[in-house]
């Protein structure tokens, strides 16, 4: 994923979604959001097909406090910055596991451990329980029965 300023013109190939921040961003390349979107996307041989639809539109978000949305807002911009640390690299190439830089790896991982923090996961939580907790959301989103402590969008 990008974050691109205004000025960008996007092809129909693309997805694309305006009147964000970068707190947005930050949760959309959260490993929670990854989870999430690795159980419920589509797939076409081994490769995932992002759906607004599907994945975007029934991913939930919870109200973060004031100091949750700045802090998640300085990792994501972390991210960006790290990724600007290497203009020649593809984002193919910056993602490689084997070759990352360290600065990617560790703006991405101080981006996840304030995403968890916000949907009330342990920093070390398994995908298995970021699943499980997002489908909890979920369920209470389409209910109407909050009783997660968390304040759903």
């Amino acid at each position: 994923m990008g974050f691109m300023e205004p000025s960008v013109i996007c092809s129909n190939r693309l997805k694309l979604v305006t009147n964000t921040s970068i707190y947005d961003f930050g949760i959309l390349e959260s490993i929670v959001h990854m989870a999430w979107m690795r159980v419920v996307t589509g797939r076409l041989e081994m490769r995932y097909s992002y759906s607004i639809g599907i994945v975007y539109n029934n991913f939930v978000w919870v109200k973060p406090s004031d100091k949750q949305k700045e802090k998640i807002g300085k990792t994501a911009q972390s991210i960006l910055d790290a990724r600007n640390l290497y203009p020649d690299s593809s984002l193919a190439d910056l993602y490689d596991p084997l070759t990352m830089p360290v600065e990617l790896r560790k703006a991405h991982n101080e981006n996840d451990k304030a995403v968890l923090e916000l949907y009330g996961l342990a920093r070390d939580a398994s995908e298995e329980q970021m699943v499980q907790r997002m489908f909890e959301l979920y369920s209470a989103k389409i209910s109407g029965k909050n009783d997660t402590g968390l304040e759903l969008l």
